[in-house]
């Protein structure tokens, strides 16, 4: 009897990942342009941070809220319907350029890219086995990392001031319904919905929830502002597309071996690292005025030190924790860091409105010093875990995903809550 050869999972999986692709594209592109427009506009700088809260309250809300809409009419509606939504949104910058308006815009655009990556990820989680999985999701987050920098760098292709890059912005958006719409994959069963328990995360890893939630207010302020205040510094708009690009570069290239380094030492101290890189980098681009080059590579050392911290601090909590907990935890340690990522811009914004550009990296700074004394508080109170004890980094695992855990883990859970008929 012949075997039957079966797809490699990305390319089963591919028409998912092309409109992954899209989305994250189109979402890359508002995400540089909006801070950059807002200056040019008048918008101050808390304006500008209100923006990136507003984007970020909104996922919150989508994440609580959209897996109900998935049950009620399945992952292809949903998905059409938030793609018109965002693609819409994305045209209503420009028509209406109000700090007010805008802000409920992102708002608007963060609910339906919370539904929108739900949809996707728990297709993808839906396509892959359990040993194909790790390997599908980090596809995945590498497919994020790549195509939201080609976003960035297309702010360079027109003026920020002109329609066409909110116009180019919706576009991609939209092209993202079709592979979703004609793809003759099946649709993954009805999204599993848990309930959110900080505090039982807390007792679980004290360092690992509270981190994630510093860290949001990390990197909520920097996707909020990095934008704006590279394009003051530099005046020129490909040099701002430029910094955000190397930042984030340098964020995925440092993911896999800040998790392999952690597999070998105590995660709370990798975490220490980054935080403490982090505050260096930041005060030499404060201080220092050197070449481009120098600037572009002072940028990926801090998106280096700044974007692997979530998966870090993620897998520590979950070192502790059993297969019958990741569903709740994944999505549980995603909603509290989008929950920090709301409250990181204002805090940020405040700062730079008192003290001009350098108070984005003094926020900075502040928030990676809070985060270093509570994890060195930690480990004077709790000892490391051996090696042999740790579960092995795994970036598909670990990544900021709303889906993780294999069926076995979910079907597992006493706190998956299914809809009553």
């Amino acid at each position: 009897m012949e075997s039957i050869v079966r797809p490699a999972p990305v390319l089963a999986a591919f028409s998912i990942l092309l409109s992954v692709a899209f989305l994250i594209m189109g979402n890359g592109l508002q995400l540089m342009l909006l801070p950059i427009r807002g200056g040019l506009e008048g918008f101050s700088a808390l304006q500008i941070g209100l923006l990136g809260s507003g984007y970020f309250f909104g996922f919150v809300l989508g994440c609580a809220f959209t897996p109900r809409m998935i049950m009620r009419v399945g992952h292809i509606r949903t998905f059409a319907a938030l793609v018109a939504i965002a693609s819409a949104a994305a045209l209503g910058y420009p028509m209406a350029v109000e700090a007010i308006v805008w802000i409920i815009l992102r708002l608007i655009t963060g609910f339906c890219l919370a539904g929108l990556y739900l949809v996707v990820e728990s297709w993808l989680n839906d396509q892959a086995t359990n040993e194909t999985r790790g390997g599908l999701i980090s596809t995945y987050v590498t497919v994020n990392f790549t195509v939201i920098t080609i976003g960035q760098m297309m702010v360079t292709l027109f003026l920020p001031s002109s329609f066409i890059l909110f116009s180019i912005a919706s576009v991609l958006v939209s092209l993202a319904a079709v592979p979703i719409v004609m793809t003759r994959s099946s649709q993954p069963p009805p999204v599993t919905v848990v309930r959110f328990r900080p505090m039982q995360m807390f007792r679980l890893s004290p360092t690992g929830t509270v981190a994630i939630f510093i860290i949001g207010l990390a990197t909520g302020s920097f996707w909020a502002l990095a934008p704006a205040y590279a394009s003051t510094v530099s005046g020129d708009i490909s040099d701002a597309a430029w910094f955000m690009s190397a930042a984030v570069l340098g964020g995925a290239i440092a993911q896999l071996p800040a998790g392999r380094i952690s597999d070998h030492v105590d995660r709370r101290k990798v975490l220490i690292g980054l935080a403490l890189l982090c505050v260096t980098v930041g005060a030499a681009l404060w201080l220092t005025s050197g070449t481009k080059l120098a600037w572009f590579a002072l940028a990926a050392a801090f998106g280096a030190g700044l974007l692997p911290s979530y998966a870090i601090a993620a897998a520590h909590v979950f070192d502790f924790a059993d297969r019958s907990d990741y569903v709740e935890i994944s999505a549980g340690l995603l909603l509290l860091n989008g929950i920090g990522s709301t409250i990181g811009p204002l805090l940020s914004s405040a700062s730079m409105e008192l003290l001009g550009n350098p108070g984005f990296f003094m926020a900075n700074a502040v928030i990676q010093i809070v985060l270093m004394g509570y994890v060195g508080f930690r480990l004077s109170r709790r000892e490391g875990l051996r090696i042999e004890e740790k579960q092995t980094f795994d970036l598909g695992t670990s990544a900021a995903v709303s889906v993780v855990g294999d069926e076995d883990a979910v079907h597992l859970s006493d706190l998956v809550v299914h809809e009553p008929n």
